[in-house]
């Protein structure tokens, strides 16, 4: 379940979000800002922090291993952009941050990744953490309860563009195609 855009600016920069005009497909954050870090565990055995991947662009999003609609859309097409992007892909790095660190350990988020992209990392900590790293994001996420005791989670969905010196500088929109993120990594990969 992906939540609407107006839920997804970081707090004190909704005004500062702009039109890309031509420079980028997705909304640009005018001016750019620091992205914040994440300090989480990841699944590649490692602290989960930007600062490791200074020097490449950073598509960062936010979901869950039992999610049914808006994640496999999403990491499918990251996983085709990069693809596409050739040799250039060694200068980008996807981040998945779980939105359901009860359920979902290091180990399932590995497997889970592994399916789209071998070289995709993910993140989890306690629920603390993540709330944390939401918040620094201005993303949320919400316990939709179902039938039986079971629950699904509503999430940002947008994709988070972060350039090569760590600041924020894009959001792209849940169901942009996997060209819209080629031309604005080799943007971001240009400057």
């Amino acid at each position: 379940m992906a939540l609407g855009l107006a839920a997804l600016l970081p707090a004190g920069h909704a005004a500062h979000a702009v039109p890309a005009a031509a420079a980028m497909k997705a909304g640009m954050f005018d001016p750019p800002y620091p992205a914040p870090e994440l300090g989480l565990r990841g699944t590649d055995g490692a602290e989960l922090s930007l600062q490791r991947y200074r020097g490449k662009v950073v598509l960062l999003a936010f979901g869950y291993t039992r999610c049914s609609e808006v994640c496999p859309v999403t990491l499918a097409t990251l996983a085709q952009a990069r693809k596409s992007l050739g040799s250039a892909a060694d200068a980008v790095q996807v981040l998945y941050v779980t939105v359901d660190p009860a359920r979902d350990d290091l180990a399932s988020i590995k497997a889970y990744l592994a399916g789209y992209q071998a070289g995709f990392v993910g993140g989890t900590g306690q629920q603390a953490a993540i709330d944390r790293v939401l918040k620094s994001y201005g993303a949320v996420a919400e316990k939709v309860d179902q039938r039986g005791g079971d629950y699904s989670m509503g999430h940002t969905a947008a994709v988070f563009l972060i350039d090569r010196q760590g600041r924020l500088r894009a959001m792209m929109p849940f169901g942009r195609d996997a060209q819209d993120f080629v031309h604005d990594v080799r943007f971001l990969l240009a400057q």
